[in-house]
């Protein structure tokens, strides 16, 4: 009411249609103590919003939540952003939820910008290792690009395209891999296994030259592999950073 300068019965209004907005439509004479976490987050946003910003900044909103608050306000959040048509930069250590709300990501690494663009450009089409890594999950062999071929150990895994000779590193995604047992295929150890959804994540150890490089693959439930056994795996999707 003094902010806005507003007539009571305005300023009421306003804020009852914006606890609706946040779901929050029967709480209005709760006090803080009254409300959950979630509860009391969708007031903060409210509040932000009843000064009808031009850019409302949401410095991690949702850190102080269970998984599941989190995952059902992020997209009241994103709703609500998409109803009013405000310009809203939504700060994040959570990639997931970078991904899956965002128009736009800006990656940082101290203080630095590291790549601009959606969720499809930073996912798929990192500009960096840094940023491979950062954004979901991944994992990297050292590797040589020589006769136009990607090699590990002495062993061809694909063919190199347009990718210069040299030493370098290649990423990929647990879930880019292909189970093989053809002569470029990598071998690594069994170390552990984690059930993940309709999958199973396998952990590896890799030799190489040093000491062995730990990686994750994604692997079917109904592949049955037995710890400390030997699996067979080629990337198939893949950059390489030099």
């Amino acid at each position: 009411v003094h902010v806005l300068k507003r007539p009571r019965e305005m300023a009421v209004a306003k804020a009852r249609d914006l606890l609706a907005r946040v779901g929050l439509p029967d709480k209005e004479d709760r006090y803080p103590s009254q409300l959950s976490g979630g509860q009391q987050q969708r007031v903060a946003v409210a509040r932000a919003l009843v000064l009808e910003p031009q850019v409302l900044l949401l410095d991690e909103p949702l850190s102080a939540l269970d998984a599941k608050i989190r995952v059902s306000l992020r997209e009241e959040i994103r709703h609500i952003q998409q109803q009013l048509g405000i310009t809203t930069v939504f700060v994040t250590h959570d990639q997931e939820e970078a991904l899956s709300i965002s128009d736009r990501i800006v990656v940082m690494s101290q203080g630095k910008v590291e790549q601009v663009g959606s969720a499809d450009d930073v996912y798929d089409r990192p500009n960096s290792a840094f940023v491979f890594s950062f954004i979901g999950e991944s994992s990297h062999l050292p590797i040589k690009v020589r006769d136009g071929n990607v090699v590990f150990e002495g062993a061809t895994i694909a063919s190199a395209g347009n990718e210069p000779a040299g030493e370098g590193q290649l990423y990929f995604r647990p879930q880019d891999v292909l189970l093989s047992d053809d002569s470029g295929s990598i071998v690594g150890t069994v170390t552990a296994q984690r059930r993940l959804a309709g999958t199973r994540i396998a952990e590896l150890d890799v030799s190489g030259e040093g000491p062995a490089h730990h990686i994750e693959i994604e692997i079917p439930l109904s592949a049955e592999v037995a710890m400390g056994a030997p699996l067979r795996f080629k990337p198939t999707k893949w950059r390489i950073f030099r």
